[in-house]
C-alpha cells in the first residue's frame, strides 16, 4: 500500500481542505510551503469555473495561502483541455465568466452564437433568459453540450446559489440532451491535471473534504485519497458509502508530519 512519502505528486481540492469561508485552515499554509521547498509538483482543483487561476492565487493569497497560478487547475481548464483534443470545428456558444471564456480561448475556440459545434456552461452570475434559450436552440439544432461541473449549489455569504448542474438540468429538460461533465467527479478532471503536471497515477496522491467528488474520482483514477475532515464530510458520513479513502485525516495539519 503508499504511503504518503511514497507519493511525488499531489493534487488537492481547496475548500474545505486549505480555506474556509476565505480562510486558511490550519496546516495549510505549511502544507503547500512544504511543497514548494522540496520541489514537489501540486496543483490545487475546484470545481469553480467562475475564475481565471491569476483570480484564485489572489483570492487565496488574502486567505493566506501563497499559491503560483500555475499550480491552479479549475473546472474551466479542464474542461478547455477536453475541448482541445475533440474534433470538428473549434467554435462555442458560452455561458459563463472570464475564468471559462479564458480556458476556451486558450484551447484555439472562437467563441460564437451562430451555429457552434458547442455550447459550454459554466457558472455564471450574470445568468439571462436569452442566453438560456440561445443555448437550448443550438443544442436542439445539434451542438454538443458541455457543462464545466455537476454541483446543483453553491455557497455564498448569504446562503446556497443555483449552481451550473441546476441550470443544465433546466436545459436538458427543454432539450432531452444530457450533457458531458468535465468536473469531479468525473475522473478526468483529475486526468488532465494529471497531465499538466506530467504525473503518474501510482504516484500521486489526492486530498479532499468530500466522498462523492474527490474521493471517489480520485480512486476512480488511481490515485491515493485522502479524506479530511475540515470540510462537509464527517466520520459518520463516511460509513454510508460503499468504498473507502487511504486514509482518513483530521486535517492537513496532520498529513504535513507524514510526508
Amino acid at each position: 500500500m503508499r504511503k504518503p512519502r511514497d507519493i511525488e505528486c499531489w493534487l488537492t481540492d481547496m475548500d474545505g481542505v486549505l480555506v474556509h469561508e476565505e480562510q486558511a485552515l490550519p496546516g495549510a499554509a505549511e502544507l503547500i510551503q512544504r511543497w514548494v521547498d522540496t520541489s514537489k509538483r501540486f496543483l490545487v482543483l475546484t470545481n469553480n469555473s467562475l475564475f481565471t487561476p491569476r483570480d484564485l492565487a489572489a483570492r487565496l493569497k488574502r486567505s493566506g495561502l501563497r499559491v503560483p497560478q500555475e499550480n491552479i487547475w479549475t473546472s474551466a481548464m479542464a474542461t478547455g483541455a477536453f475541448l482541445a483534443d475533440q474534433p470538428g470545428d473549434k467554435t462555442a456558444y458560452v455561458i459563463g465568466e472570464a475564468g471559462l471564456t479564458t480556458a476556451v480561448h486558450d484551447a484555439g475556440f472562437v467563441i460564437t452564437e451562430s451555429d457552434p459545434d458547442f455550447v459550454v456552461l459554466g457558472e455564471t452570475r450574470s445568468l439571462s433568459f436569452e442566453a438560456i434559450t440561445k443555448a437550448t436552440r443550438l443544442i436542439a439544432d445539434g451542438a454538443r453540450f458541455i457543462v464545466t461541473n455537476p454541483d446543483t449549489v453553491g455557497p455564498s455569504k448569504d446562503g446556497v446559489l443555483p449552481a451550473a448542474g441546476a441550470v443544465a438540468a433546466m436545459i436538458t429538460a427543454a432539450t432531452n440532451r444530457l450533457p458531458y461533465v468535465i468536473g469531479k467527479p468525473n475522473p478526468m478532471m483529475f486526468r488532465s491535471a494529471m497531465r499538466r503536471i506530467e504525473a503518474h497515477s501510482e504516484s500521486t496522491g489526492m486530498i479532499g473534504d468530500r466522498m462523492d467528488t474527490d474521493v471517489v474520482a480520485g480512486m476512480e483514477a488511481g490515485l491515493h485519497t485522502v479524506l479530511v475532515l475540515t470540510g462537509v464530510t464527517t466520520e459518520a458520513d463516511v460509513a454510508t458509502y460503499p468504498f473507502r479513502p487511504n486514509q482518513i485525516l483530521n486535517g492537513v495539519h496532520e498529513l504535513i508530519e507524514q510526508i
